[in-house]
């Protein structure tokens, strides 16, 4: 059966439901994608090889030819979830407006998968030197476990590893980290007439967040790097839940925050100079703070200048490789021995967005660099 044109991929890929997310209600599973791509690279003659992450929820790695080194082309099968209302369109389903493509994934990032077999297509007749990966990962959006599970069984991949998350086609070879945290904190709740008759939370967490902005003013003034267009680590308290009325002492409080760490500060480091601030509070409060991530971390990332891979999209692309705010699956192709470069055709200002879509004349530059990028590291026999 012919694979489909590149209009006819984007937009059987945009229709077949993906979303993922923490919220069962929302969460689904990814095969339909996985299904298309593995029938489409399947019938071009890619090796494809599913590995079910959770269930419901898989791993593509495809490849075209054997051997030690080459590319890998890689992205991720699932959105994020959407609000049908708020759209202009149908998000599932492929639709042209003011020369774009609108739908859910056409930016982010689904419709990369597309691209990369436009770019492939007409390559196949030549002998691969270095073989092609083409990965399609799961649950990027919610707890990485796609690429987690990918890092932690250690199989090397590629020589190279481009994603083909929404740059704007400017290489990006650093990000901050991403951590999500929480703390609860247990009191005991009393009548508010009398402070004595229990242990407020709430006062237990006013106390915490004032540590925590006190390590923000610190850290942010101990990092920086220019590259970033935020130079200092960020730390977002995102919400808070507590108590349940005026008259009552609360017994209760949860803060949820969001650490974004530049690349060199460890993550566990971070972690424990909170506990280290928060212990002396649960005692002098006399409560009980418990704090933990809500997801593992995604480490920060950062690729070194000189790398082949930088140089080489560099010149093709004639955009110095610059830095992101948002995390990517990055690090953990990285712990695999590969190059890593972040590098797609959308834009990160349209991801999670009602209406998100790709800019149509990004379409042809973004198959010419795959092709030059497959024709380097899979063409030509390995340096």
């Amino acid at each position: 059966m012919p694979v489909p044109s590149l209009k006819a991929q984007f937009a059987a890929l945009i229709a077949a439901p993906s979303v993922s997310c923490t919220q069962p209600q929302w969460d689904l599973s990814n095969w339909a994608v996985i299904e298309l791509l593995a029938g489409w690279l399947g019938d071009l003659g890619f090796a494809c090889e599913l590995q079910e992450i959770t269930p419901g929820k898989f791993n593509l790695l495809a490849s075209y030819g054997s051997g030690p080194g080459g590319l890998v082309l890689a992205g991720h099968s699932d959105t994020v979830p959407f609000d049908a209302a708020l759209w202009q369109t149908d998000p599932l389903k492929l639709t042209e407006v003011d020369g774009r493509w609108v739908g859910l994934g056409s930016c982010d990032m689904k419709g990369f998968f597309a691209l990369v077999i436009e770019a492939v297509r007409p390559l196949l007749e030549q002998p691969f030197q270095q073989p092609l990966l083409i990965l399609a990962t799961c649950d990027e959006e919610s707890s990485m476990s796609g690429a987690r599970a990918l890092a932690a069984a250690g199989r090397p991949l590629g020589r190279a590893a481009v994603i083909g998350e929404p740059t704007g086609l400017k290489p990006v070879r650093l990000h901050k980290g991403v951590m999500m945290e929480r703390l609860d904190i247990l009191g005991r709740s009393g009548h508010s007439s009398d402070p004595g008759l229990g242990h407020s939370a709430l006062e237990a967490m006013h106390a915490c967040i004032g540590e925590l902005m006190s390590l923000r003013a610190q850290w942010q003034r101990e990092f920086r790097n220019p590259q970033f267009g935020v130079p200092q680590p960020t730390l977002n308290l995102g919400c808070i839940h507590g108590g349940d009325n005026p008259n009552r002492i609360c017994g209760q409080c949860a803060l949820e925050f969001d650490l974004r760490p530049l690349p060199g500060m460890d993550p566990e480091w971070l972690r424990g100079a909170i506990r280290e601030r928060l212990l002396p509070l649960a005692e002098r409060h006399q409560v009980q703070i418990d704090f933990a991530p809500l997801f593992p971390c995604v480490p920060p990332f950062e690729q070194v200048a000189d790398a082949e891979l930088v140089r080489l999209a560099e010149r093709l692309t004639g955009h110095t490789a610059g830095a992101v705010a948002f995390g990517t699956e990055a690090p953990y192709l990285q712990q695999l021995g590969c190059e890593t470069l972040v590098l797609g055709p959308g834009d990160i200002a349209c991801a999670h967005q009602p209406g998100e879509y790709l800019d149509m004349d990004r379409l042809q530059p973004t198959v010419t660099l795959l092709r030059e990028l497959i024709q380097h590291y899979c063409l030509r026999p390995a340096a």
